[in-house]
């Protein structure tokens, strides 16, 4: 009888076995054998903003639904700091980062070259470049020079440790930073400097299939065949961090903040100047402190948008200004220091910051033109005629003040020597040379019949 029960059991557990089985759908099983790839990628200058994006990918990974992380690689260069945090996340990646220079024509130059020496595989598509990681500065004469010892040396025994960790060669890392070095991909892959060459990510997907690794003293193997490919986007923040900490749009956005505050204050009541100058200075504010700066560009900068501003409130008829541009010029040349940047970066840079400091001093010098225009006139009219025009006074007049008549700031005299505050509204009785003879609006005696 036990014997018998126990056959039973024994069929019952099988039976429920291979029932269970034959119910697990095939697609399940294949999806939790072959985990997913995530692709992202990295084109242009290497801002805070990728940085960012790359950062929450790689921090946000579950290692049990994801195998790998391919960073599609396409830059000329970029900010120093975005690149280290971007070393240090693919180091500190819960699985491992496959760094590809792709497509064809794509460079991995200064900033890049750091990046693909630190992926936990190295992989270019043919027609690619990798190196020219030789930091350079703004030179005097408008173009990009070669930095100072110590920012070079730096770099270089970075690059040598970052190499060595990978198990690259940590003497043509070295070069890549000392000497400008510049390989193909078929000669990366025969110093070592990648471990393979692939013609798109498919291919690339196949001949990582199987590949042996190290990842934080762990090993892994990959099984990327037939693995689903699944592509991350920027979220809106990381877009507009990563234009806004571009130098070049930064600049860019300071000015025009600049100007729209300088002409909203010049002309209120419209309050659209000062709203979108405001958003726009403290957005360049923002995008600024995004990247590495010289202390005496941002002090210059300071200065220019400060004469500026002081231009509004007192009559000097366009020359402080100017000189808010000039100062605003020097500045922008000596702001960037971004040794990772890419030469032809700093000459289009400098193109960009003499652009808008000739913009803002032909601005300030057409401003003066129509003042001298204006006054010239009124040059030699004693007594207005008809209705006495108005103005009002932005300076108190004790006697001697300023006020702004048809949105110009004129040198005025209380006619009775009186006190006129400020705020008040004056009636114009005459011009004196530069200088309005006004009386307070309101008053009955008429100094224009006396």
């Amino acid at each position: 009888m036990r014997k018998k029960l126990t056959k039973k059991l024994i069929f019952f557990i099988l039976f429920s076995y291979i029932f269970c089985f034959a119910l697990t759908p095939v697609g399940i099983q294949q999806e939790e054998r072959v985990r997913e790839i995530y692709l992202l990628e990295i084109k242009g200058t290497i801002t805070g903003g990728q940085a960012a994006f790359v950062n929450r990918q790689l921090s946000s990974v579950e290692a049990e639904l994801v195998q790998a992380v391919i960073i599609e690689l396409d830059t000329p260069g970029g900010l120093v700091e975005a690149t280290l945090d971007l070393t240090k996340s693919f180091n500190t990646s819960p699985v491992p980062v496959i760094v590809y220079v792709h497509p064809t024509g794509a460079i991995a130059a200064s900033a890049g070259a750091f990046l693909l020496i630190s992926a936990d595989i190295a992989a270019m598509a043919p027609g690619t470049t990798v190196g020219a990681a030789m930091p350079v500065t703004l030179s005097p004469d408008g173009g990009a020079e070669r930095a100072d010892e110590k920012t070079i040396n730096f770099l270089a025994g970075h690059m040598k440790s970052i190499a060595r960790q990978k198990g690259r060669p940590a003497d043509i890392a070295e070069k890549f930073v000392t000497e400008n070095l510049t390989l193909d991909a078929i000669e990366a892959r025969e110093k070592g400097v990648i471990e393979l060459v692939a013609d798109n990510i498919t291919l690339l997907l196949e001949k990582i299939d199987g590949f042996e690794g190290e990842k934080d003293g762990k090993p892994f193997v990959l099984d990327t065949a037939g693995a689903r490919i699944l592509k991350k986007e920027m979220a809106a923040r990381e877009r507009l961090q990563h234009k806004i900490s571009d130098p070049q749009i930064a600049y860019l956005l300071l000015i025009a903040g600049a100007l729209g505050l300088y002409f909203g204050l010049g002309m209120p009541g419209t309050l659209i100047p000062e709203i979108l100058g405001s958003i726009a200075l403290l957005l360049g504010i923002y995008g600024i402190g995004l990247f590495d700066t010289n202390t005496a560009g941002i002090i210059f900068i300071v200065l220019g948008l400060g004469l500026l501003v002081v231009e509004l409130f007192t009559a000097g008829f366009g020359i402080l200004g100017i000189g808010g541009g000039v100062s605003l010029l020097i500045g922008s040349v000596l702001l960037p220091s971004e040794p990772l940047m890419s030469p032809d970066w700093y000459t289009r840079f400098l193109a960009t910051v003499v652009g808008a400091a000739v913009g803002v001093c032909a601005l300030c010098f057409l401003i003066v033109t129509m003042l001298i225009r204006s006054r010239r006139s009124w040059k030699g009219r004693e007594t207005f005629f008809g209705p006495a025009p108005k103005a009002l006074v932005v300076e108190e007049l004790s006697p001697y003040g300023t006020v702004k008549m048809r949105g110009e700031l004129w040198k005025a005299l209380s006619h009775d020597s009186s006190t006129i505050p400020q705020g008040a509204e004056v009636e114009i009785i005459k011009q004196q040379g530069l200088t309005l003879i006004v009386k307070e609006s309101g008053s009955e005696k008429n100094p224009a019949s006396e």
